[in-house]
């Protein structure tokens, strides 16, 4: 039995993979009529792991210490700038209230009473039987309570100022990842109530040390499916929609960590996924020159692969791994042998 079509089983999945991308949604009847080969440079595509990350990453403290009266917030949730997270309450304060308002009402009492002595102090003075040391400490008494009372209401508004900052509030827009608290909790002054991470989110790559020269910003990568699955087109589908996602290197890190090179590539749609979560993803390791075809101008029967040449006999040939399309250049299945520069091949019948 021959043992020719068993590799084909095994590259299948990462065939139909990239095949999806090769062609981005070209009709047929925009398809020339026939290709003229010439190699051209293609790169070579590495499929790593890379996490899914934030970018930035905050902490929602507490400002006063007391116990976690309400917690608004679970891990999952999304949050907005000032938004509500967990309220702190702590019993002394609304009794300094009280105390500070009896305060303030006894240093009224107080101002009352030397105002009515000022009045006094000065009708006699006016009259000629008053001293002028008795109207001066008169005045003092009052310049006196009156200071009192300001800064008791001073140090009210302080209290008034600790109550309200007992609303711990998100300091940005992004997730809950961690609650560090629950209800009843004691806290002390900048206790973390939650982590929060924020809404940029990237793709993490780490790359052997080998690959640190070919990582640039800018360079386009292929982002797989998610839960570590290749990603696959539906068989229903057109040819160029698929799960597949194209990102952009945003940034290459300059330090090596680990005999890695680490770098940070931005796709759209990151914010449905875990944080943490690995991601299949294809990034180019290289250049190098192929001769590649349209997937479906391959003739497949008895096991081997035709091209029809421009003259109508079909010539046999042995294909390689797919190539995606990356920087405006077609993609397509790349041929190993039976072509060579300058062969015209056409579109088979039927297709």
């Amino acid at each position: 039995m021959s043992r020719r079509p068993f590799p084909a089983l095994l590259v299948a999945p990462l065939a139909l993979a990239l095949l999806s991308v090769a062609f981005p949604s070209v009709s047929r009847a925009q398809q020339p009529a026939s290709i003229t080969i010439q190699p051209r440079p293609v790169e070579d595509l590495k499929a790593v792991f890379a996490t899914v990350e934030s970018v930035h990453e905050t902490l929602a403290r507490t400002r006063i210490g007391g116990t976690i009266a309400e917690l608004k917030v679970k891990e999952g949730d999304k949050v907005t700038t000032g938004q509500l997270l967990a309220t702190v309450r702590d019993p002394k304060l609304p009794l300094q209230i009280v105390s500070l308002d009896a305060r303030i009402q006894a240093l009224q009492a107080q101002q009352h009473q030397a105002e009515l002595e000022l009045d006094r102090a000065q009708r006699l003075r006016a009259s000629g039987t008053g001293t002028q040391q008795r109207l001066d400490d008169a005045q003092s008494a009052v310049d006196v309570a009156r200071a009192q009372i300001a800064a008791m209401k001073a140090e009210r508004a302080v209290v008034e100022q600790q109550l309200r900052e007992g609303e711990v509030l998100a300091p940005a827009n992004g997730r809950i990842l961690q609650v560090k608290v629950i209800d009843g909790a004691v806290v002390v002054p900048g206790e973390t109530v939650a982590s929060i991470a924020t809404e940029t989110y990237v793709l993490r790559l780490h790359l052997p040390e080998r690959h640190a020269r070919f990582m640039h910003e800018g360079d386009p990568v292929l982002v797989g499916n998610r839960g570590l699955a290749p990603a696959t087109p539906q068989a229903t589908a057109p040819i160029g929609e698929t799960a597949l996602k194209r990102g952009t290197v945003r940034q290459v890190y300059p330090e090596l960590s680990g005999g890695q090179v680490v770098a940070d590539a931005t796709v759209t749609g990151l914010g449905d996924f875990f944080v943490g979560e690995r991601v299949r993803v294809y990034v180019a390791t290289g250049t190098r020159q192929a001769i590649v075809v349209p997937p479906d101008w391959i003739v497949r029967r008895f096991g081997t692969d035709f091209l029809r040449l421009a003259d109508g006999t079909e010539t046999p040939v042995q294909v390689g791994g797919p190539i995606p399309a990356l920087d405006g250049q077609p993609g397509g299945i790349e041929v190993l042998s039976g072509l060579k520069p300058g062969d015209v091949i056409v579109r088979p019948e039927g297709v």
